[in-house]
């Protein structure tokens, strides 16, 4: 066995619970960490735009930290095959090690990989860092996936196994010699825009951040179930970034909402951790139906008598804008413009009113999403937008229209997040914030469509392809 070996990071950017450097350190005298940009790969799902500036964040703190125990991050760009052999003629390694992700088209290039490095007689091998139940293993009796979330929720319950925990290296012995590495800037991950410098004011990526982010959420955890749904109030983890880059695991969450490495007891608790079993179900339908970001699940809704994009471009634009007139929707477009995140609640929201409201394709509102969030995740967002949109697995009903003006009453019934985000209407009462200004003015501009006619028009088209 040779006494180094290259760990290949992905979306696992932390050094604790991270199971392909755990092994790595535990059968190797050194260690090599390497991080290869291949947006090629993921094309045409390469990470967005915030996405980008959170993994520059993210490399910088895995560096550093890196660095304070010996190490350091060696940067690469292009075909990782390649940058895995310039590497491995410099150090001498004879093993490679990485966590695995699931996406079709990386996946199809980890086998590739997987089967040539074999071929060149090092030993490889791939683990599970960021999944409690892997795509597969989550199948129904007969081996078909499910379809439906209650009962794949129930059956990971019956299931449950406490997560394997991974320590935490103190240090790891660096090899004789250091392979070249790219700087991170020259990666060109940060958008050349203001962006970055207000994404900064919101999110810490990388691994630190993701524990005082954790931390913080524990101790409200129990409240959940009473927080989750109001968008004025910090009821939410606001994990998913840090999940999505792997700087903190599922299993490490579980744990700390209950550290016998049991499921988490109390309401809020766990409606938290079912949470994340959607997150799994979004995961385990990607991985059976990899044609998911682009196709509707439901076949009928690819007949769909959308909008076409001559028609709509000028209300996807105000919707993007957050200048629909709509101030529920408009204030959580402006949310995510400046945060990089949007309340999921209010993310329901404004996808139902781009598909039902605008009869806009829910492609376009992913892909808009998919360029703005941070936690921009593709089984997620997927899964995400399809279930609003009414076309996907264990679906909203397509005639269930979110009416924005009633949720907003509902789930913020002073206004406050509408003022926040937009302040035009900060002098508005609570009464009627939610309420469309008829004709608008020149500091907020009036409705670009009326509620009550478009939801009529969603369900004359829904009826269309149903019969």
């Amino acid at each position: 066995m040779s006494d180094t070996a290259i760990v290949w990071f992905r979306r696992d950017l932390r050094l604790a619970d991270n199971p392909a450097l755990d092994h790595a350190r535990q059968r190797h005298e050194q260690v090599v960490p390497l991080f290869v940009f291949d947006p090629d790969t993921e094309a045409p799902w390469e990470p967005g735009a915030a996405g980008r500036w959170w993994l520059h964040r993210s490399l910088a703190e895995l560096d550093q930290r890196l660095r304070g125990r010996g190490s350091r991050l060696v940067l690469a760009a292009g075909d990782p095959l390649e940058a895995i052999e310039r590497v491995r003629k410099v150090c001498g390694a004879g093993a490679v090690y990485w966590n695995r992700v699931y996406e079709q088209r990386p996946v199809e290039r980890d086998r590739s990989i997987k089967r040539e490095l074999r071929e060149r007689g090092l030993e490889v091998a791939s683990f599970n860092a960021s999944l409690l139940c892997e795509p597969w293993a989550g199948v129904k009796s007969d081996g078909d996936p499910y379809l439906v979330f209650t009962p794949f929720w129930k059956q990971m319950q019956k299931r449950w196994q406490p997560p394997a925990h991974h320590p935490e290296p103190r240090e790891l012995e660096a090899p004789a010699r250091w392979p070249a590495s790219l700087e991170l800037d020259r990666l060109g991950l940060l958008p050349d825009h203001e962006w970055p410098g207000k994404l900064s004011d919101y999110w810490s990526p990388g691994e630190l951040g993701a524990r005082r982010r954790l931390d913080d959420f524990a101790d409200q955890a129990a409240r959940y179930h009473e927080q989750r749904d109001r968008p004025d109030r910090e009821g939410t983890s606001r994990l998913s970034p840090h999940l999505h880059w792997g700087e903190i695991s599922p299993g490490q969450i579980v744990r700390a909402l209950e550290p016998s490495g049991e499921l988490p007891g109390g309401r809020g608790r766990m409606i938290f951790a079912s949470e994340l079993a959607w997150r799994e179900f979004s995961h385990h339908l990607l991985w059976f139906f990899p044609r998911m970001p682009d196709e509707s699940l439901k076949p009928a809704f690819r007949d769909f008598p959308w909008r076409e994009p001559e028609d709509y471009g000028p209300d996807l634009v105000a919707w993007q804008r957050g200048r629909t007139g709509i101030p529920m929707v408009d204030a959580g477009m402006r949310e995510l413009w400046a945060t990089g995140w949007m309340h999921n609640r209010v993310r329901m929201i404004v996808a139902s009113f781009l598909t039902k409201n605008l009869l806009v394709p829910w492609q376009e509102g992913a892909r808009w999403f998919w360029d703005t969030l941070v936690d921009a995740d593709l089984a997620s967002n997927t899964q995400g937008w399809q279930w609003t949109a009414g076309c996907g697995a264990d679906a909203a009903p397509y005639f269930r229209v979110f009416n924005p003006v009633l949720q907003g009453e509902k789930f913020d019934p002073r206004g406050d997040y509408v003022r926040r985000w937009c302040p035009e209407l900060a002098r508005r009462d609570a009464k009627n914030i939610h309420q469309p200004i008829d004709g608008g003015s020149s500091h907020y501009p009036g409705p670009i469509v009326d509620l009550k006619a478009t939801r009529r028009r969603a369900l004359e088209a829904w009826d269309a392809i149903r019969s």
